[in-house]
């Protein structure tokens, strides 16, 4: 999600093509991903923002699907368990 989320970033900045180190890092590893959801990625989505659409699918992924599979029962808007679990475990790691 974030290195689809970078290319976009950079995309502003520097063509596709570009011969700098990072652009082209972000390139190689994210065209197969970009390559895999050609097939749900509407055709007027203009091409420099393909991969945030993209990136949009992995944080949906991550928002809803997830937290269902791994059973918590907070779900909705501004609830994000796995992350609250996390800083709870550091609060009582440092209490």
């Amino acid at each position: 999600m974030w290195t689809l989320i970078g290319r976009s970033a950079m995309n502003i900045f520097l063509p596709e093509n570009s011969s700098f180190f990072f652009m082209r890092v972000f390139v190689k590893y994210t065209n197969p991903v970009i390559k895999l959801f050609k097939y749900v990625t509407p055709s007027f989505i203009v091409q420099p923002l393909v991969p945030l659409f993209i990136a949009w699918f992995f944080y949906m992924f991550r928002f809803y699907f997830m937290p269902y599979v791994l059973g918590y029962s907070v779900m909705g808007m501004l609830s994000f368990p796995l992350e609250s679990e996390i800083a709870g475990m550091i609060y009582q790691l440092f209490n």
